[in-house]
């Protein structure tokens, strides 16, 4: 099972934002973006820090894939 990340990105462009944007509004690391571009695991502190930057859940922004 792997994570796929593509709500983030859509929730992104309604947003009108781009993923530098994120990383700075959200203080997560180019790291943590880079991993989430690859549908790789990202902390859930990392998450968490998205979600609240962004107004929305989990899984607004994430869900698992088979």
């Amino acid at each position: 099972m792997s994570v796929c990340y593509d709500k983030l990105w859509k929730l992104l462009i309604d947003k009108g934002l781009n993923r530098t944007d994120l990383k700075e509004m959200a203080g997560i690391s180019f790291n943590v973006l880079a991993k989430m571009g690859k549908g790789e695991n990202v902390s859930l502190e990392s998450l968490y820090k998205v979600c609240l930057v962004l107004n929305c859940n989990i899984g607004d922004i994430m869900e698992f894939v088979s």
